[in-house]
C-alpha cells in the first residue's frame, strides 16, 4: 500500500480533532442531564409520598390510664398527616412531657396508611406525704402527680422525705441536693415491690436519711442503716420474718448489712 501524503495525514488529524470535540460535547450534555434527572425523580417521589401515604388508621395499644384520644392528642397526630414526614422522635418527647404515666412509647408505621402507638404505662407504687398533700410516684422515682381520691389505699406511704421542687413526669429530687437520698428511697421501694411486701408497709420514714426506718405489719420497726447492700438487707429481713412467731413485736435491725437482729418490745 502506498504511504499517505502529508495532506492526507493533515485531513485525518483535523477529522480526529472534530470527532473528539463532538465526543466531549456529548459527555457534557450527559453530565448536565444526570443531576436534572435525579432532581426530577426526587420531586416525583415526594409527590407520591405526599399524595398516597397519608394516615387513615391510628391504633393505640397497651394503655389503661389514658384514653386513646388523650394519647393521640398528646402525640399531635391526626388522620391526613403524612406517614413518612411525621417526626416520631418529637412526638414521643411531647407525650412524656404531657402524660406522666407513660413510661415507654413506640410508634410503628405500616404501609400504606396505618400508624400503631404502643404504650407501656407507669403505675403508682408509693406516695409522699407533704403536709396536706399526697404526691404519687412510680418505682423509678418519677413524680406522677397529686394523688386522686382513694388512690393511695394500695400504695406505700413515704414520710419525712424532704423533696426538691416537684415536677410532674420528672424524677424526684431531694431538697438537700443529695442524689443518694433519692436513690436510697428508690432502692427501698423496688425491694418492697419485688418481694411483694407492699400491703404490709405502713410507712417508710426518712426522718434520718442516713438510716431510714420501715413500719411493717403493725408489729415491727425495721432499721435499715446506711445506703449499702440494700438487696442483702431485704433478703435477711425476709429470713427473719419467716422465723418470727405470731404476736412478736419489736425492732429488726439490719444496719450493719451482715446480721439481722430482732429486739422484742
Amino acid at each position: 500500500m502506498a504511504s499517505r501524503s502529508w495532506k492526507d495525514r493533515l485531513n485525518l488529524s483535523a477529522l480526529t480533532d472534530e470527532t473528539q470535540e463532538e465526543y466531549m460535547r456529548a459527555r457534557r450534555r450527559r453530565g448536565f442531564s444526570r443531576p436534572l434527572i435525579f432532581v426530577v425523580v426526587i420531586v416525583v417521589a415526594i409527590l407520591v409520598l405526599s399524595l398516597f401515604f397519608r394516615v387513615e388508621d391510628i391504633q393505640v395499644e397497651g394503655n389503661s390510664h389514658y384514653t386513646d384520644e388523650e394519647i393521640i392528642r398528646a402525640i399531635d397526630i391526626e388522620e391526613g398527616d403524612n406517614l413518612f414526614f411525621f417526626d416520631r422522635f418529637a412526638a414521643v418527647s411531647r407525650v412524656f412531657s404531657k402524660l406522666p404515666y407513660i413510661e415507654e412509647l413506640s410508634l410503628h408505621r405500616a404501609l400504606p396508611n396505618r400508624i400503631t402507638i404502643e404504650v407501656q404505662e407507669s403505675s403508682a407504687l408509693a406516695y409522699l406525704i407533704l403536709g396536706d398533700e399526697e404526691w404519687t410516684m412510680d418505682h423509678n422515682g418519677k413524680v406522677l402527680g397529686k394523688a386522686a381520691e382513694g388512690e393511695t389505699g394500695q400504695l406505700v406511704p413515704v414520710v419525712n422525705f424532704n423533696p426538691g421542687t416537684l415536677f410532674i413526669g420528672e424524677k424526684l429530687t431531694a431538697a438537700s441536693g443529695n442524689e443518694e437520698e433519692v436513690e436510697y428511697l428508690i432502692d427501698i421501694l423496688r425491694q418492697i415491690e419485688g418481694r411483694d411486701m407492699v400491703s404490709q408497709i405502713l410507712r417508710v420514714d426518712f426522718a434520718n436519711p442516713q438510716s431510714p426506718e420501715i413500719a411493717y405489719g403493725g408489729r415491727y420497726t425495721i432499721v435499715l442503716g446506711r445506703h449499702a447492700q440494700v438487696d442483702k438487707k431485704f433478703a435477711m429481713l425476709s429470713g427473719v420474718l419467716a422465723t418470727l412467731k405470731e404476736g412478736d413485736i419489736g425492732v429488726i435491725n439490719l444496719s450493719d448489712g451482715q446480721t439481722a437482729r430482732f429486739s422484742p418490745n
